[in-house]
């Protein structure tokens, strides 16, 4: 249920306006650091370039030239002087001979494609390096002076500038922070505008989900309000035609329904008063068959076979519309389970041609409805003997559920070849035949589905299958123990 949740719209929109927001705060925080720290460089490496052009212009005179160590010493010392807060390092190099602002300075900063650059251009250099974890600033350019002709002519005389740029550094590392800290507030404000979108689109879509499971439910008069002209009011216009549409066609199956309920009814009501008396006719031609010429006693017995069918026929009806009609009732007693079924294959002459494992008298006890129950155990029996092989088994005996509920076992197993596998889910269907071929037989197509409908009434379960020993195998469970149970339970 977490990781469901997890997957739902909600999340995903939430996640989705995260992402946005990180993205696009991620991109404009790197382009607003970029330009920013560009611009604090190109401002500080511009202003320092022009300050030592300016210094070594103003003691460019005082070198004299050839320049010696003296001249390189004091130019050196005057062109770092002019930084007032003394962080400038001045080399100045003339063919072998060189001197520094700071005495035994190495001036591991300065490379050699800087040197190069420098000796082979009449043009400044510069190139930011980065050693022990400070920004330095290396700039390079030869001293020059004006020929009599106007062109600059190179002195040989190069200078070198070291300047570090914490203070740029430092500026740097703070836009840096305040890019971080702006990200935080954008990312929550993302995160509400998610759950602000999330909720004006998840409110619509939950009232969609309300109404479709009232709609799974039954409760088909269900509607949706129509608010705006988005896609969700035209989602929310289309369910409600749909759920009219369906309201009226359910409404006319129901009344089919109905009206074919109410004309079975009341035909096999019609049919039992001249059934009754066609039946008092049979019984009683019956007994005067064996004193008819043949052929009379054969139609007979044939017309009384035929009657009984019907009867059994009309019976069953009778019986599936008051299920049909919710008016089949219960009528509850304590009774022994295995003694019930060895009456109801006593009344119906089974009991030599079937086998039986029943407990000892009172062993199993249950409260059953004795009629129903003698209606499932006969329609098993019977079944088995009509279309299975013989010997068929009934079996009793109880079992504890997995919800530890205690449960009375039935079983009905004949002998034969057992159920088709294309037939198992179709058994307790009503007028289903495994053999369309055989157009007609001793059943109503009935007697299944009137057993699994007594079954349920009881709260029970009825399957079928195929016994791995060979043979078809039906098997009723029925609760021992409900609570609260009235004399008489509507279905």
């Amino acid at each position: 249920m977490r990781a469901r949740r997890l997957r739902g719209l909600r999340p995903r929109l939430v996640v989705a306006f995260g992402l946005v927001a990180t993205v696009a705060a991620t991109t404009t925080g790197a382009l607003t650091f970029r330009e920013a720290r560009t611009g604090v460089l190109q401002q500080s490496q511009d202003a320092v370039i022009r300050q030592l052009r300016t210094q070594v212009g103003q003691h460019a005179h005082e070198l004299g030239f050839p320049p010696d160590q003296s001249a390189l010493q004091r130019f050196a010392s005057d062109v770092a002087a002019t930084e007032a807060q003394g962080h400038w390092r001045v080399l100045v190099e003339f063919r072998e001979s060189s001197a520094s602002s700071v005495p035994g300075d190495l001036f591991e900063e300065l490379t050699p494609a800087v040197r190069e650059a420098v000796g082979s251009r009449r043009a400044t250099v510069f190139q930011r390096v980065r050693r022990d974890g400070r920004t330095s600033l290396v700039v390079g350019m030869p001293v020059t002076f004006n020929a009599l002709d106007g062109e600059q002519t190179s002195s040989g005389v190069q200078v070198f500038l070291v300047v570090p740029q914490t203070a740029e550094q430092a500026y740097v590392d703070a836009l840096v922070t305040a890019v971080e800290r702006a990200m935080v507030p954008a990312l929550v404000l993302a995160v509400v505008l998610a759950l602000l979108a999330a909720r004006g689109v998840l409110l619509p879509v939950r009232a969609l989900r309300h109404a479709t499971r009232n709609i799974a439910e039954g409760r088909l008069d269900t509607r949706l309000a129509v608010n705006g002209s988005d896609e969700l009011a035209d989602l929310s216009h289309t369910f409600n035609e749909t759920a009219a549409a369906l309201e009226t066609s359910v409404a006319e199956l129901r009344e089919m329904e109905a009206r074919a309920r109410r004309f079975a009814a009341d035909v096999s009501h019609e049919l039992r008063t001249p059934l009754a008396a066609m039946s008092a006719v049979t019984d009683v031609l019956d007994e005067d068959a064996a004193r008819l010429d043949p052929d009379t006693a054969t139609a007979v017995r044939l017309i009384s076979e035929e009657t009984v069918k019907l009867a059994r026929l009309v019976d069953d009806l009778m019986e599936v519309s008051r299920f049909d009609a919710g008016a089949a009732v219960l009528h509850l007693d304590e009774i022994d389970l295995a003694e019930s079924i060895r009456r109801t294959l006593a009344s119906r002459g089974w009991s030599d041609c079937v086998e039986t494992h029943l407990p000892a008298p009172d062993e199993l006890r249950g409260r059953v409805d004795p009629r129903r129950l003698d209606v499932v155990v006969a329609n098993l029996v019977g079944n088995a003997l009509r279309h299975g092989t013989r010997p068929v088994r009934v079996s009793l005996h109880a079992r504890r559920s997995a919800g530890t509920e205690r449960l009375a076992v039935v079983e009905v197993r004949d002998s034969g070849p057992g159920i088709p596998d294309d037939v198992l889910p179709h058994v307790f269907e009503r007028f289903y035949k495994s053999d369309t071929a055989r157009t007609r037989s001793e059943g109503s197509g009935l007697g299944l589905s009137i057993t699994a409908e007594n079954v349920r009434m009881h709260g029970g379960t009825v399957r079928a299958a195929n016994h791995p020993a060979g043979g078809a195998l039906f098997t009723v469970e029925l609760p021992l123990r409900r609570e609260e149970l009235s004399q008489e339970i509507r279905s």
